[in-house]
């Protein structure tokens, strides 16, 4: 069992609360701790700093760092800002280790977010650049009740409704515990008073009848959907729903174990995204200090003595010989995966840190259709369905909802061994295991399929994963070691944050980061 498939479990039967615990005690997530822009204060002396990846974590603390009045330079590996804050419209072009390159042919306005694709409404960092940038937000719809949730091994194979798996799972679950409260099983437990309570709130919740049960009715339909609808005139009278899962059938078919993933706190609403793709954010960065970047450089060396840091690079476009760029301090945000790979004189602990954490397998197929079938047919309206198919889930697109013609899901988000799989394939194999997977869902993929992309994060150059797996173990051990400032070197990054893998860990762990920084510049 895989640790998401763990937290989605506990999720899902526990609760929210249980599950953000389970999260937090591995590292996955916390509250975030932003408290408005930073200040810097205090006479800089003339000071530079170097920073390596023009990610979300180089951009913040380029950004903050010039306006104190330090003198700032960027190194980025790409040709562009955001690391993997990054989307893939029609006409890119991306060549991933191996030499696979891929044009990306979606048609003009569609496009697919490889790397984060939402942002929490409690990552208050992140949020508040989009809101300093000018970055336009949408709702990201986490939750579909019409969705779909769906098992290869259950129910001949055919798709469940996200609401009538909750409806029916709840209802079972309700009737169970409220037949052993009438019983009085808990009474050592809740006063008389409690009791009755508790059988109002149980029926409440769990949608049962006068007596208790969750059966075919009035109840049960106003949660899982009518098998006819309320109407007006003389159809008005509407036919209650008839087809409830058994409770034997829905546990043995694990379609419960889905329903949980929008209760954790990092999937609650409201969930945003930014309006035309997830890159305006590191396009609206590169506005404000695209003229600090050198783009295209590779870092090979990162060196320090008592009075200044210096970085080797090379021109990934030019070629040409290894050229050095140095100043008094250096914030380096290349990820961990890749700076193991790289030299650098930092001391024993520093180092053992930055090698001991490996990163997520994660993959994600973006395939475009040639009509938005998922509205005109199945009235499906953004949001997410589920599968234990190896593509994991099926995203649909938040926005430009009615606007008929062509669209691109996300068909395929995929993690643990089934990502090691799929990033083994070439991009093209990718696409078209999504697109087999993807049509025992939607039978439509076959007459509507047009063209789709690929990017499985270990074959990416820049970032060699998706993002650093802690260990609760690991964490101990090497967590402050990493963070600390190692002479004139520091490190950011959703790695050197208990936020990883999302954009809020890079903000937060780049204003820590400068913040220390700055306390010893200005004591120096």
């Amino acid at each position: 069992m895989s640790r998401r498939e763990l937290l989605m479990m506990i999720g899902s039967v526990a609760g929210s609360a249980v599950s953000y615990r389970a999260m937090a005690s591995l590292g996955l997530t916390t509250e975030s701790k932003y408290q408005g822009p930073i200040r810097l204060e205090g006479d800089v002396k003339g000071a530079t700093v170097l920073i390596l990846g023009a990610g979300i974590a180089g951009m913040v603390a380029a950004l903050e760092l010039r306006k104190a009045g330090y003198q700032v330079q960027v190194l980025e590996y790409n040709n562009r800002a955001g690391g993997r804050n990054w989307t893939l419209r029609g006409g890119d072009s991306y060549t991933e280790l191996g030499g696979f390159t891929q044009k990306c042919e979606f048609d003009k306005g569609l496009y697919l977010n490889p790397g984060p694709w939402r942002i929490p409404y409690h990552h208050r960092g992140i949020l508040d650049y989009c809101k300093r940038l000018g970055v336009a937000l949408e709702p990201f719809v986490q939750v579909n009740y019409n969705a779909l949730v769906h098992s290869s091994k259950a129910f001949g194979g055919a798709p469940r409704r996200y609401r009538e798996v909750q409806a029916d799972f709840n209802g079972h679950v309700a009737e169970l515990l409220s037949k052993e409260v009438a019983q009085k099983k808990f009474d050592k437990k809740v006063t008389k008073e409690d009791r009755e309570m508790l059988l109002e709130a149980l029926k409440e919740w769990g949608a049962l009848d006068k007596k208790g049960a969750y059966v075919p009715g009035r109840e049960s339909s106003e949660r899982r959907g009518y098998l006819k609808p309320p109407g007006g005139g003389l159809s008005a009278i509407p036919e209650f729903s008839r087809n409830i899962m058994p409770m034997d059938e829905l546990l043995q078919s694990r379609l419960w174990a889905a329903i949980g993933a929008g209760h954790n706190y990092e999937m609650q609403t409201t969930l945003f995204q930014p309006v035309g793709g997830m890159g305006r954010i590191g396009d609206a960065f590169r506005r404000e200090v695209g003229n600090l970047i050198r783009f295209n450089a590779k870092v090979t060396r990162i060196q320090q003595d008592a009075g200044k840091v210096t970085v080797n690079y090379v021109d990934t476009v030019k070629g040409g010989a290894t050229q050095a760029a140095t100043a008094d301090y250096c914030l380096c945000t290349i990820p961990l995966s890749v700076l193991s790979q790289i030299e650098v004189n930092v001391g024993a602990k520093m180092q053992a840190a930055i090698s001991a954490v490996p990163y997520e397998a994660s993959c994600k197929v973006g395939l475009q259709f040639k009509r938005r079938f998922w509205e005109e047919d199945e009235h499906i309206y953004g949001g997410i369905s589920y599968t234990d198919l190896p593509i994991r889930l099926i995203g649909y697109p938040n926005t430009d909802y009615h606007s008929g013609g062509k669209g691109v899901l996300l068909g395929a988000y995929v993690f643990g061994p089934n990502a090691y799989e799929f990033t083994a394939m070439s991009p093209e194999e990718r696409v078209m295991k999504a697109y087999e997977y993807g049509k025992m869902i939607h039978p439509q993929y076959r007459d509507s399929f047009e063209t789709g992309v690929a990017v499985g994060w270990h074959r990416v150059p820049w970032t060699l994963g998706c993002a650093g797996a802690w260990t609760e173990e690991k964490r101990a051990q090497h967590y402050e070691n990493l963070c600390q400032l190692d002479g004139r070197i520091l490190l950011a990054g959703e790695h050197a944050s208990h936020i990883p893998a999302w954009q809020e860990g890079a903000v937060l762990s780049s204003l820590d980061a400068i913040s220390r920084l700055h306390k010893r510049v200005i004591s120096a």
